[in-house]
């Protein structure tokens, strides 16, 4: 059975009127793997307070996005592929995805690490990392981001490559059932009945 790895966008939450409480709540209607916050626009340190919020409220690994100089309050991170870019060269200097994220996990051993994928060559890529998981996607449009490639159908190949296990991202809904898919990476679908 596919696992739901939910994904806690503080701008989506608060367009919604829904507080890190209301949210949590939901979640534990669900069997949920992992819980991803992500928040692009607020100040750093009411990130931080968020991030702690949910990681004491909750017993769910709470995975921070994008956000490195947060990663010690949460139980890992999950990058896109830009990101990953801006990290490891604007912070580490460093240009090879295998000798950072080797650093990553020698500098973080009990830390989990996720990457967006889009296409076979980011999985191929990916499978050469110690990563803990990968998304791939977008499954579907959705309306939190802007998306040119939609994988449909496909995904479920492309997710047979990874060696990774996979979590389907965007417009994914609770009930989908993907061949080859670990996790449905679950957003406003988690609140909207």
């Amino acid at each position: 059975m596919t696992k739901i790895y939910a994904l806690c966008d503080f701008q989506t939450l608060q367009r919604k009127n829904i507080s890190l409480e209301q949210f949590l709540n939901i979640c534990s209607k669900y069997d949920i793997s992992y819980i991803q916050y992500r928040d692009k626009f607020s100040p750093l340190e009411m990130q931080k307070l968020n991030l702690i919020y949910l990681t004491n409220n909750t017993n769910i690994p709470v995975i921070i996005n994008d956000k490195l100089e947060l990663i010690e309050f949460a139980a890992g991170m999950h990058m896109g592929q830009d990101d990953l870019k801006d990290i490891k060269t604007n912070i580490f200097k460093i240009y090879d995805n295998i000798l950072f994220f080797k650093l990553l996990k020698k500098k973080y051993p009990n830390k989990i690490f996720g990457l967006s994928t889009h296409n076979e060559l980011e999985i191929l890529e990916a499978n050469k990392l110690p990563l803990d998981y990968i998304g791939l996607g977008a499954y579907r449009p959705t309306s939190t981001k802007d998306v040119s490639n939609i994988l449909g159908d496909n995904i479920s190949y492309l997710a047979q490559i990874s060696k990774h296990p996979v979590g389907a991202i965007g417009g994914v809904k609770k009930n989908d059932i993907i061949e080859n898919i670990t996790y449905n990476v679950i957003g406003s679908d988690l609140y909207e009945d």
